[in-house]
């Protein structure tokens, strides 16, 4: 630790003892002075109680007094005036009772107690004063005298003057515990004054000695950290204002030819020529005055055994300890091999650029050959179904039946030809086009497809089972086109069944993506054909039984497969089939574009 730490340590301790010395009585003071006004307080609080409740019942016994005037003859105007007084003070007096013992709810109950009495007593009282003034003096004095027995008042006022008696004398115990407890703190205070000072004395001392300690390991951890840096692998070297070395470490010095013993070494003679670039030199020389930072400057440096070395020079200003001049740190890292590897890589991109470019382009030839293929067979096709609808005309009634026949599988065989284009076509977009990813209801999708499905066999019972569906992000109209491929082929190949039963479910799989289920009671497969069942033109049922020219479900996989997912069935001949794909549940569906 250094002195001026300790200096600084000493000085506070002094300061918080100082603190400690002369504030905490102060403190301890300031409250027994706050509490001593309390208890003065709360003694005027209970005085200004009991004085207030005298003067109700003062009041009420001179309201009473002068009522027993009147009746034996002295009717005066002032005697009147007392007769009436306690009617018009007292229940003010009560109110103000009440305020000034809201804090005590036994008191708030005498005080009740002591309400009702006051008011029967001058209740009786009025009537005592209405019978006087109709000249009935025995009915008046009989009002006096219930007053007197039936409400006493005399004990909620003696109940009243006690409770508050009571309280003072608890609060005056309390008041006289804090004093003491002030006593106390300052006594305790007192004497951890003097062990607050004898701890500060005793730490300086002992924190003298351990500067020594501390300085020692100081001394053993810059060797050792110096050890370390010679260690490492990585050339460092540190450099004053003048870009002179002071330390080198052993790579620095095994890659520059230097001897690390010797300092003030220039830099920009270091290494043959290897620090001699006037760039560089530059942007140390604006590191060590500017305190910028110089990240990763690369260049190719002729290092002492004859090799041009690709390395990365990164540089800093530190400061001394000893002194305010700043210095300059200095790393080297030897990333040629890394260089190579870029090399490399940007090699074999450039080989994988050329790559694209001849896919595209085959990309492009196949669009025209299957543009020229489509074009080039319709024609024919259009020819044969044109002729053979112009030699059915030609001859009109001399087709005998075995014409007929003839003449309707050429036409047959042209339109399903045709129909073949069209797919094939269908399928060489759906592996070209660019997909347009967005939010996809598959609900409504489903909902589209199924009325498209079922608007060809309206005759049909079929049973439907749609659980909700989610958002999905994809190609609307590709998932479309996967949809109505589904339901379709559920639609068709249950059309043996009485009740076609066909159902559509969801569920989330272990790794989050969405899995789409449709399932029916249809004809079913065999499963050992389950290979064949997503290939082009591969169909597990004879046209006869179920048309179709088994494209379909091929784009739905190639679909699919564009999207990120997967898709597979399972099956029973004759029990119904079940189709499965997959689709990711995050916008990394466009991954696989």
């Amino acid at each position: 630790m250094k002195i001026t730490d300790i200096t600084n340590w000493r000085v506070g301790g002094l300061l918080f003892a100082m603190l400690i010395i002369v504030g905490l009585p102060y403190v301890v003071t300031l409250a027994n002075t706050r509490d001593s006004q309390t208890a003065t307080g709360w003694v005027a609080h209970s005085n200004a109680i009991k004085a207030l409740t005298f003067q109700i019942a003062y009041e009420m016994r001179s309201s009473e007094a002068a009522s027993y005037r009147l009746l034996v003859g002295d009717g005066n105007e002032l005697t009147r005036k007392r007769a009436n007084q306690a009617s018009g003070e007292v229940p003010s007096m009560l109110r103000q009772l009440r305020v000034m013992t809201r804090d005590n709810p036994d008191q708030q109950i005498q005080i009740g107690a002591l309400e009702t009495d006051i008011n029967g007593r001058m209740a009786l009282m009025n009537q005592a004063l209405s019978r006087l003034q109709q000249a009935d003096a025995p009915g008046a004095r009989q009002s006096l005298r219930d007053a007197g027995d039936l409400f006493k008042m005399n004990t909620q006022v003696s109940a009243i003057v006690q409770n508050e008696d009571n309280l003072l004398q608890v609060r005056q115990k309390a008041a006289g515990q804090k004093a003491m407890n002030g006593r106390i703190v300052l006594s305790v205070t007192a004497l951890a004054q003097l062990l607050l000072l004898a701890i500060i004395v005793i730490a300086s001392e002992r924190q003298i000695g351990r500067r020594e300690v501390a300085e020692t390991r100081e001394n053993r951890a810059v060797q050792r950290s110096q050890l370390i840096l010679q260690a490492v692998r990585e050339p460092i070297a540190l450099f004053d204002g003048n870009l002179h070395s002071l330390l080198v470490n052993t790579a620095f010095s095994e890659l520059y030819g230097l001897d690390p013993q010797q300092r003030a070494q220039p830099l920009a003679q270091m290494g043959e020529g290897a620090w001699s670039d006037s760039a560089l030199l530059q942007r140390l020389t604006d590191v060590l005055l500017r305190d910028r930072e110089l990240w990763d400057y690369d260049m190719i440096q002729r290092t002492v055994d004859g090799v041009d070395r690709h390395v990365v020079i990164n540089a800093r200003r530190l400061q001394q300890r000893e002194t305010d001049a700043p210095a300059l740190l200095l790393t080297v890292s030897d990333v040629t091999v890394r260089a190579l590897a870029e090399q490399k890589v940007n090699e074999l991109n450039r080989q994988l650029e050329g790559k694209v470019t001849q896919i595209s382009d085959v990309n492009r030839e196949l669009e025209a050959f299957s543009y020229s293929v489509s074009h080039d067979l319709r024609a024919p096709l259009r020819h044969i179904a044109g002729f053979s609808r112009k030699l059915e005309h030609h001859l009109a009634e001399h087709v005998d039946v075995k014409a007929a026949h003839y003449l309707e599988v050429i036409s047959g065989s042209a339109q399903r030809m045709a129909v073949l284009i069209d797919d094939l076509l269908v399928f060489s977009r759906l592996g070209r086009g660019a997909l347009r990813l967005q939010a996809v209801d598959m609900q409504s999708l489903v909902d589209e497809a199924r009325g498209l499905a079922e608007s060809g066999v309206q005759e049909r019972r079929i049973i439907w089972t749609v659980a909700p569906l989610p958002m999905v992000i994809g190609d609307e109209n590709m998932l479309r086109t996967v949809w109505q491929n589904l339901l379709g082929n559920a639609v068709k190949y249950t059309g043996h069944c009485e009740v076609a039963r066909i159902e559509v479910s969801t569920q989330q799989g272990r790794n989050g993506d969405y899995e789409f289920t449709v399932a029916d009671n249809g004809a079913g497969f065999d499963m050992q054909y389950a290979d064949k069942l997503f290939g082009v033109f591969q169909r597990l049922h004879r046209a006869s039984e179920f048309p179709g020219n088994g494209i379909g479900l091929a784009n739905v996989r190639r679909i699919v497969v564009r999207h990120g997912g997967r898709v597979w069935a399972d099956a029973e001949l004759g029990k119904g089939a079940r189709f499965h794909f997959s689709l990711p549940a995050t916008d990394l569906a466009g991954a696989h574009n």
